[in-house]
């Protein structure tokens, strides 16, 4: 029903399982391989009063005080404006959508709605209108039982407390579960959430009806119990292959201790795990940028199996982005333009009030003055003999991962002392000075590669130089 599905793959650390007590929620949008993806910054009072859905033709009337947010819409909108993720002025944080599947029996009694709510608009109708997390999970879900949706989605939601995750099960029915503080959760085109505890109304969300539903047209395989995955989602060959190895390696990476028994196919991943170390915003982008490296399942390595599974980090990633939250500056919106695996994540911090240029451009055919088209490039220049230039593009990523860190630290130090307009003037030359400096060091990559990519010519032969 949906001309886009972002089969994307999802983090969500609670601040307890954090190294620094921040949250963080994250996710690669992964879609087409050549489709660019902007930056922008929406202002206070921005956002128009109706809005119109150019994919499924919903209207809907919206509040009239709009925050300011960041957001990384579609180069075009032609089919919808798809922002995906960012964070407004109140520090809450949305990342939509985490596409899953739900099984033929529940949508047989409420199907998927062709004018619904879907994933192209999601963000836009929801994150200007919320001052905490908890807000943004009831308006997606009074929006979604109200007009419906025509995709089964999951939504990451964060504030400066806490993280929530939110799954769409059919046309109108809903949940959301909190990500314990202590705990972490990684997500892939499945639906995840697994018990409901309905009593518990500090850790779970639901639609009011869901309960009456489920029970009406006998839905539950197990009615001791009300397991959401295991009554909406499905469990087949696809999963095992495309969703569950995703889950299996995130888990291998922070749980190796408690994750001794599962296997890249086991169909009952846990949800929730906590990590076996404390998790920094290098473990998040690690995980989002994972190919399987250092297993059997690498398609980029040796290993017989590199094409089996379904990797984390793949050529149609359009863009992936963390949202940290509850820091002690300013929150930052981290994004990466185009493959993760081969591109760095540019800190964004929340209360600038715009973004360089190069950033809020690019479109079909490329261009070299758009920022998503400047990633591209050095990576398909570094795919092209990737053995002999990944080294190098390594380095450029170890180098700007240091210097954020070193900007991070600077600009938290000097703005506890700034407040209104010279705090925003100095968080945006910060972020801004850092994203052009990024972009100049991935250009600098890519003649690098062009300039030794000479002697890879099929013409070449070696020459007397005598002559």
């Amino acid at each position: 029903m949906a001309n886009k599905l972002s089969a994307c793959t999802s983090i969500l650390i609670g601040k307890g399982a954090s190294i620094d007590g921040t949250i963080m929620i994250g996710r690669n949008e992964d879609a087409k391989a050549a489709w660019p993806k902007h930056m922008i910054v929406h202002q206070h009072g921005e956002m128009p009063t109706h809005f119109v859905s150019k994919e499924t033709k919903l209207e809907l009337d919206l509040p009239g005080d709009s925050a300011r947010y960041t957001a990384t819409p579609e180069w075009t909108d032609k089919d919808g404006v798809f922002e995906e993720d960012g964070i407004n002025e109140y520090d809450v944080a949305m990342s939509a959508t985490e596409s899953a599947y739900s099984n033929s029996l529940v949508l047989g009694y409420d199907p998927l709605v062709k004018h619904g709510l879907n994933e192209e608009a999601m963000i836009t109708v929801v994150l200007p209108y919320v001052k905490t997390a908890r807000e943004g999970v009831q308006r997606l879900g009074n929006l979604i039982a109200k007009y419906g949706t025509g995709e089964t989605n999951g939504v990451l939601f964060a504030d400066n407390d806490e993280a929530w995750y939110f799954e769409s099960g059919a046309g109108h029915y809903w949940v959301a579960q909190r990500i314990p503080d202590d705990s972490y959760a990684v997500v892939a085109n499945q639906l995840a959430i697994q018990e409901i505890d309905f009593t518990d109304s500090d850790n779970f969300m639901f639609h009011p009806g869901i309960q009456e539903f489920v029970d009406q047209h006998h839905l539950n395989p197990d009615p001791t119990t009300f397991n959401f995955r295991k009554i909406f989602g499905t469990a087949d060959r696809s999963d095992a292959v495309y969703s569950e190895p995703r889950v299996w390696i995130g888990h291998q990476m922070f749980s190796p201790k408690q994750a001794t028994n599962e296997t890249p196919e086991s169909t009952e991943l846990p949800f929730l795990m906590k990590p076996d170390h404390k998790l920094s915003i290098f473990d998040a982008q690690h995980y989002l940028s994972n190919h399987y490296e250092g297993t059997e399942f690498d398609p980029i390595g040796t290993g017989k199996f590199g094409h089996k599974y379904r990797p984390i980090s793949l050529a149609k990633t359009q863009e992936s982005h963390i949202l940290q939250t509850n820091r002690p500056g300013a929150n930052i919106h981290w994004l990466a333009m185009g493959v993760a695996a081969e591109s760095t994540y540019v800190p964004f911090f929340n209360g600038i009030s715009d973004v360089p240029a190069p950033y809020k451009r690019g479109k079909l055919p490329a261009q070299l003055n758009s920022a998503y088209w400047v990633f591209k490039h050095a990576s398909v220049l570094v795919d092209s003999h990737l053995h002999d230039f990944l080294p190098l593009l390594r380095e450029v990523q170890k180098e700007r991962n240091s210097a954020a860190i070193e900007m991070i630290a600077k600009t938290d130090k000097e703005i506890k002392t700034m407040t209104g307009d010279s705090r925003e003037s100095f968080l945006t030359m910060q972020s801004n000075g850092y994203a052009i400096d990024t972009l100049n060091a991935y250009k600098k990559l890519a003649l690098e590669l062009i300039t030794k990519m000479t002697e890879y010519c099929e013409l070449n032969f070696k020459t007397d130089e005598n002559l």
